[in-house]
């Protein structure tokens, strides 16, 4: 992160063309001390005061054979793809303050509410349902507070007929609809929130248990601000495909919504982005 090099300028270049207040960052490995994301914060023009990560489930061992193919302490063995603990986690940059509401991270898919987790899955008992992480956070303080619900679910491919990475990356998608009705053991946010993260899945296009991003896009609590949009373009494969989203409660006014589209240097996927305001007091 303190080397010169082409690829992290363009990262950092686009971080600064954001401009954002609050930043989400998928795919960034976690380690002890933020001491990557902390340097990664310094190279910016104006470093931001706030910075959140915690240790993933990526590359997290679980001891077990879970793609049963006979060898232990492979990257599909893990609680989440990885070859080591904290690779492609996630991490928050923020201009306003931060604390944790609640983590789900630990939780067993086999608990979740209507979890798709197969009875004989080799995952039954120690299976955590977060590919890389679920987090509820505040952001800000007293009347202007805002909760953030963030997440990066599993591809819902790169497995067999059994359609295990569907079956999860569907149960990962539908915690924050269940979160939000009350079926987990937290309280719903109270007052103004943002739904936002890599649900790995489009509405419309590629594989994948499609109906669960359409539950959530078609929730009456949120609003959706980017219709039809693609976040991400593999232009000799897959196409362009709708993956990200930032998806705002109700109460909040939407002053303004867009995409920045992927860049070679930095991978397949573009930076999704909204502009909210609180609603304007009664009377």
């Amino acid at each position: 992160m303190r080397a010169e090099d082409a690829d992290l300028a363009a990262a950092l270049a686009g971080i600064e063309a954001l401009d954002a207040d609050i930043l989400l960052l998928t795919d960034i490995d976690y380690d002890h001390g933020l001491a990557a994301l902390s340097a990664l914060n310094d190279r910016l023009a104006e470093p931001y005061p706030h910075l959140f990560a915690r240790l993933p489930n990526t590359g997290m061992p679980t001891g077990r054979d879970l793609d049963g193919n006979g060898a232990l302490a492979e990257p599909r063995d893990a609680q989440g793809y990885g070859w080591y603990g904290g690779e492609g986690g996630m991490a928050v940059l923020s201009r306003l303050p931060l604390s944790l509401i609640w983590e789900g991270s630990a939780m067993l898919w086999q608990d979740v509410p209507d979890t798709r987790m197969p009875p004989d899955d080799p995952g039954r008992g120690i299976q955590r349902l977060s590919t890389a992480a679920h987090w509820m956070l505040r952001a800000g303080d007293g009347a202007e507070a805002l909760t953030l619900m963030m997440f990066h679910a599993t591809p819902p491919v790169f497995d067999g007929p059994e359609d295990r990475n569907g079956a999860r990356n569907h149960d990962e998608i539908m915690l924050w609809r269940h979160l939000l009705d009350g079926r987990l053991p937290v309280a719903p946010p109270e007052g103004r929130f943002v739904v936002l993260g890599h649900a790995n899945l489009d509405p419309v296009r590629g594989a994948g248990r499609r109906q669960a991003i359409s539950a959530l896009l078609d929730d009456p609590r949120l609003r959706d601000p980017h219709p039809g949009a693609p976040t991400s373009l593999w232009p000799e494969t897959l196409g362009a495909l709708r993956l990200s989203y930032v998806l705002p409660s109700r109460d909040l006014v939407l002053q303004g919504a867009g995409l920045r589209p992927p860049a070679e240097a930095t991978g397949p996927h573009g930076a999704v982005w909204i502009d909210v305001a609180p609603p304007d007091p009664p009377g």
